[in-house]
């Protein structure tokens, strides 16, 4: 029902507010593929359409207080809890698009949330923080994202697609990422 999850979203913005916060990491809009899945309790449903929707309706209630914010998360493929921080998501663009980038798709054209949180996963070979297509040429471009994209807690080293052999945070800047979140060196 999106007219109760538009009042979860008011009331998560009081909460938030009355702890003097103004972003909330809200809301999770991964599909269920997995039942093992470390994050299914954030993320809506099986189904993109309903995922949209329900995480549309929440971001318009967080977003309805003035100077409150939604992260919309984790984008993109994330499915899987077993080696999260170095899986590899593979899907052709038909895929992706139909299912998992649904959802994302219609809360930023019908929320209009200020913040994307990238996904710790790969996809198709490039992690979701270093990758040119899913944040620069998908989400700002196509969709018209003009808000802040940060990565989660704890990534991976960054390597340039172009040359795997070097070090090159500069890819997420490439990539358009806004905001490198700390954390410690997990799997490195």
């Amino acid at each position: 029902d999106p007219d109760i999850l538009y009042k979860k979203g008011e009331i998560g913005a009081i909460e938030v507010k009355e702890n003097n916060m103004a972003i909330w990491l809200t809301p999770g809009m991964n599909i269920h593929r997995n039942p093992l899945c470390g994050r299914n309790y954030e993320y809506y449903s099986e189904d993109p359409l309903l995922s949209g929707k329900l995480a549309a309706a929440i971001s318009r209630g967080v977003q309805k207080i003035d100077g409150h914010y939604v992260t919309i998360k984790h984008f993109a493929c994330n499915n899987q809890e077993y080696k999260r921080f170095v899986s590899d998501s593979l899907a052709d663009e038909r895929t992706m698009r139909e299912i998992y980038l649904k959802p994302f798709e219609m809360v930023v054209k019908e929320a209009k949330p200020d913040m994307v949180m990238c996904a710790y996963n790969k996809l198709n070979g490039t992690y979701c923080s270093d990758n040119k297509w899913l944040l620069t040429d998908v989400l700002r471009n196509e969709w018209g994202f003009d808000g802040v994209v940060i990565t989660d807690w704890w990534m991976q080293k960054s390597y340039s697609p172009e040359f795997p052999e070097l070090q090159d945070n500069a890819y997420r800047v490439r990539s358009w990422v806004d905001v490198l979140m700390p954390g410690s060196p997990v799997g490195q």
